[in-house]
């Protein structure tokens, strides 16, 4: 069975760097997860103004206002079935900031039946809902750009304004020369611009997950159906 990221991406995912198929061919099938440790050269947020909405992300583990240079981090990915039969991936960011705080950016990429793609659930409660689109480029890196962004919470669903969200673009790929993989992201508001971002390298492991449950902290707490 292919991974979600290979069903999204079709013939496009052979186009991918080697190690970047093994690091998005993760899948329940295929019996691995990607564990990657590494450093933000930099994580930096907008002008003063955007720091009441980071504040606001950080309850969920969406965004937050913290900002510094080499900063230690993790990035977990898992496949699983999710509580509605849908194959999922954990896509968690946990950084160990200087002041000994640590910060998480919670996601879980779930493949749609309506899109046949990929939507991104952000943060703990999965209240957030994109579709993501996804670019192989001719470095054989790959882009990930989300969409707009939908609510969820008990009766409650609509898609925000994009003058009340910001537009994320994530960068991955993989230095042959020093051996590691680059990440850099931007999330940047239509009114406002830039809001948050970071960029770093990393290593990856890959976990075996025969007979193993994934870590169950880096599940959501609660599942959301409508995508």
């Amino acid at each position: 069975m292919a991974s979600i990221f290979e069903v999204a991406l079709g013939q496009d995912f052979q186009r991918l760097h080697p190690m970047l198929q093994k690091r998005f061919g993760v899948d329940t099938e295929a019996g691995y997860g990607c564990v990657g440790h590494g450093v933000f050269s930099e994580v930096r947020r907008g002008a003063w103004w955007t720091v009441p909405f980071l504040r606001l992300g950080a309850y969920r583990n969406i965004l937050f206002p913290d900002q510094g240079n080499d900063i230690p981090f993790t990035i977990e990915n898992y496949p699983y079935i999710d509580g509605f039969g849908r194959p999922t991936v954990t896509f968690v960011r946990t950084l160990d900031l200087p002041s000994s705080k640590r910060r998480r950016f919670d996601a879980t990429m779930v493949h749609s039946e309506r899109s046949g793609g990929i939507v991104d659930y952000l943060g703990t409660h999965q209240h957030l809902a994109t579709d993501l689109e996804l670019e192989v480029l001719a470095d054989g890196s790959l882009h990930l750009q989300s969409g707009a962004q939908r609510f969820y919470e008990g009766f409650a669903g609509f898609t925000f304004p994009a003058v009340c969200t910001g537009t994320a673009d994530l960068y991955e790929g993989f230095d042959d020369i020093r051996g590691v993989f680059t990440i850099q992201m931007q999330v940047r508001n239509p009114v406002v611009g830039f809001l948050f971002g970071y960029r770093g390298e990393f290593t990856c492991t890959y976990p075996s997950l025969s007979g193993t449950a994934i870590p169950a902290h880096l599940k959501p707490l609660r599942e959301e159906s409508r995508e």
